[in-house]
């Protein structure tokens, strides 16, 4: 008598398996892939439009190391994109590429750029100066979601002329991202006098409030420079007059708290150019004076004392680089502590400051070029995008 067993198999549809197992199959998909996910069902749209699992594919994507930076970029025919390169690569190798977000830029209108990066989101702004149409935008390329933010309360319209900078960033305490709007109001102007008007836009809430004049130091920023964002603060070098000289030192905003400090500088000459960028879990500050590019890192965070100058760079780069190309500007530092220079022509290199290498990235820059890091993420996915430039 044979013995016939019969293996029953049980299939489990898709659409039944538990959620935390269907978040820890889509959490290592390419975006792209989850984005198609998102079409497969409501229930599959549903878990992925989650803010949980956005955060949780965040997580997910920032301690899986793959080390990207982005850098803006023109092309042969002038035309601005943006590309993330992987650090990973000696040569940085091109990851992605996005092309500029707006389909019909206003031409009577200061072009937007990009001012800053984090956990995915770009932040683009032309709120540099006084005009009658200014704006703020989040944009996460990856998942094709362009936000633009509401007017803030100071604007030409309502104040007349100005001096502006912004910043972007994630607060930890609330879990939240803000926008930091820093305004100069320049009828009655006194740099010995003057506080700026500060703004805050929360993404949760879309709005902006003000923040209460006192609370914002007297002084003036450099609104052609960048900020920078790290150890959940903004930084930008700020100026004031003391003693009939003007004073630089570092301009502090923890997103947390929603306080200002200041971090002073070393002690240098009158600066004909500067900003300040990340360096490590740091920060750094580029110095430029008729001959020379100086560049400082602060080897402790918050700690004046650990301020060192690193490197010095002839403005003029022959015998230095070996080409006849100048010097233009210092962009900022890859992960591994090089720093990435801008040449006449918008050519970029890598220079490690340690054993002086330099390497053609290969890479043609141009005037508002900037590098920083970026993670690829979901954030803004959840977002009702209210832009026609959405795509």
């Amino acid at each position: 008598m044979s013995d016939n067993t019969t293996t029953n198999l049980i299939i489990i549809p898709w659409e039944s398996l538990p959620d935390e197992i269907l978040t820890n199959i889509f959490v290592f998909l390419p975006i792209k892939s989850i984005i198609i996910c998102t079409s497969v069902s409501k229930a599959w749209k549903s878990l992925i439009k989650n803010p949980t699992f956005i955060s949780t594919h965040l997580h997910h994507s920032l301690n899986k190391n793959q080390n990207l930076l982005f850098i803006s970029l023109r092309s042969e025919n002038q035309k601005e994109f943006y590309a993330l390169h992987n650090e990973d690569d000696a040569d940085l190798t091109q990851h992605a590429r996005f092309d500029y977000p707006f389909h019909a830029p206003d031409p009577h209108n200061k072009k937007c750029i990009v001012v800053g990066s984090c956990n995915g989101l770009l932040f683009l702004s032309n709120f540099f100066r006084a005009a009658p149409n200014n704006g703020f935008y989040l944009w996460n390329p990856c998942v094709g979601k362009l936000l633009k933010l509401p007017s803030p309360n100071v604007t030409y319209a309502t104040h007349g002329a100005f001096r502006g900078s912004s910043g972007f960033g994630f607060d930890p305490k609330t879990k939240d991202y803000k926008v930091v709007s820093v305004v100069t109001l320049l009828e009655n102007f006194d740099l010995g006098k003057t506080r700026p008007q500060v703004e805050i836009y929360t993404l949760s809430t879309g709005q902006w409030r003000m923040l209460r004049t006192d609370l914002a130091p007297i002084c003036g920023l450099y609104w052609t420079d960048p900020q920078t964002f790290i150890n959940g603060a903004l930084h930008w070098v700020a100026f004031r007059v003391c003693d009939n000289n003007l004073h630089n030192f570092v301009l502090v905003f923890d997103l947390g708290d929603e306080v200002f400090h200041e971090i002073l500088l070393p002690e240098f000459p009158r600066l004909m150019y500067d900003s300040v960028s990340v360096y490590r879990n740091s920060i750094a500050l580029f110095e430029r004076d008729n001959d020379f590019l100086h560049i400082w890192a602060m080897k402790e965070y918050g700690v004046v004392s650990s301020w060192t100058k690193v490197l010095s760079l002839p403005s003029s780069s022959q015998g230095f680089l070996g080409s006849r190309d100048d010097i233009r500007r210092a962009l900022g530092f890859r992960r591994n502590g090089e720093v990435i220079l801008k040449l006449d022509g918008g050519r970029l290199i890598s220079l490690d400051l340690e054993t002086r290498e330099i390497k053609d990235l290969r890479i043609i820059g141009y005037e508002k070029a900037i590098v920083d890091y970026y993670v690829e993420s979901l954030v803004l996915l959840d977002k009702a995008a209210n832009s026609a430039d959405t795509y």
